[in-house]
């Protein structure tokens, strides 16, 4: 999808407006839904007071009733800072708040799953993990977003050891799962094996570090990882902590320089840098290519350019062939968390959600459906069976 000044072109034929993009969102886009009505006497003493008494003494004298008979137990808190949303960057708290609430709408959509948005203005990790921690008894899972590099891989990692309930960063995990799953349908469309390509992945924020993770956990062979400086190598100067541990499980072949050095010869292009990569560079690429890129609402490189040398080209917009969405993640992984009752969320979950995704496209796989659509029914449904599953299998259920 591509914004102009006046107007986001789309694939229907018809451009939607800014008239119609701001009549959608006015007054926000949740509501709360009430499933047995409040009509008379009988049901208001049944829904409030004296009937909600029993309920609420049940759960005072066992408080794991509160599963049964509250949302809590399928209730997704979409939680941000709003330090890195989309691609606006630190617009803040309140500006954030209609991309959690439009993630929260997915995941009713999609999951089936209730979602409330929180948005806190404060930027210091210590401060929402604590905020989440008091919070606790009013959520099931937490769905981290628009969180700023490297201060999200610090707030994951503390929440997850803090809380006894799934917690996922969907910017990192999510784009890493479909990712995966992406890269499974490419390379069984082109006969390839994983653990054959090397990937180069221009982007060292929070998707493209956990791209690198998830692809080196699945097996790839190689995978090289730049930043805004270049390839990230053991002894580079200047690398954060997270570009360190990177730099030591990722570049076997030692590799030196910038995106010219590291395309050449690769077999998978991944960007997610919103950096532009000259065609020239897409020719140096090794025979039958893939290249995703990811850049929204501006591909690295046009996907009509790309094709010229490559055999398979993803980016993240509706209105190109093979769009690569976390739409086709989440809304799954975390209602398989929460169906199997899972504390955390594992990367053999993850890596069960990449493959279910990856399954959905096996009917109609070809160079230009390596991933199911966005909207394919079929996805969440398959996606939280099998995350449910590997929950059961890594003993957090």
């Amino acid at each position: 999808m591509t914004a102009t000044n006046d107007r986001i072109v789309t694939d229907l034929g018809k451009p939607v407006t800014d008239e119609e993009v701001f009549a959608a969102h006015e007054g926000g886009k949740l509501d709360i839904g009430v499933p047995r009505p409040i009509e008379d006497p009988r049901t208001l003493a049944i829904a409030y007071t004296p009937g909600v008494a029993k309920v609420s003494n049940a759960i005072a004298r066992d408080p794991k009733m509160a599963a049964k008979y509250t949302w809590t137990h399928r209730l997704v808190a979409v939680v941000s800072d709003g330090t890195a949303v989309l691609g606006l960057g630190d617009i803040g708290a309140s500006a954030s708040l209609p991309v959690m609430e439009g993630k929260s709408a997915l995941f009713k959509t999609f999951g089936g799953l209730n979602s409330i948005p929180l948005v806190l203005n404060t930027t210091d990790v210590d401060e929402i993990v604590e905020t989440l921690v008091r919070l606790r008894p009013s959520f099931g899972a937490v769905n981290l977003e628009d969180i700023s590099a490297p201060r999200c891989f610090e707030l994951e990692a503390k929440l997850i050891e803090a809380l006894d309930c799934p917690v996922m960063h969907d910017d990192q995990h999510g784009t890493a799962v479909v990712v995966l799953a992406a890269l499974q349908g490419a390379t069984r469309v082109l006969g390839r094996e994983l653990g054959s390509e090397r990937v180069v992945i221009a982007g060292a924020g929070s998707s493209g570090i956990a791209c690198a993770k998830i692809l080196i956990a699945a097996g790839v062979g190689e995978v090289t990882l730049l930043d805004s400086r270049g390839i990230i190598h053991s002894g580079r100067d200047g690398l954060n902590w997270i570009k360190q541990e990177m730099a030591e499980v990722t570049n076997a072949s030692g590799l030196r320089g910038g995106i010219a050095e590291a395309l050449r010869g690769a077999d998978v292009f991944l960007g997610l840098s919103s950096s532009q990569v000259p065609e020239e560079l897409i020719a140096t690429m090794a025979p039958k290519s893939v290249v995703f890129a990811l850049s929204n609402p501006d591909p690295e490189i046009r996907p009509d350019i790309a094709r010229r040398h490559a055999s398979i080209v993803a980016t993240g917009r509706s209105d190109f062939p093979n769009q690569i969405n976390n739409v086709s993640a989440f809304p799954g992984i975390f209602r398989g968390a929460l169906d199997a009752g899972a504390t955390r969320i594992t990367e053999g979950m993850k890596l069960a959600a990449a493959e279910a995704i990856a399954a959905v496209a096996l009917d109609e796989l070809d160079a230009d459906h390596i991933m199911p659509s966005a909207l394919d029914p079929r996805v969440a449904p398959e996606v939280a069976q099998a995350v449910a599953a590997a929950a059961l299998r890594d003993g957090v259920a």
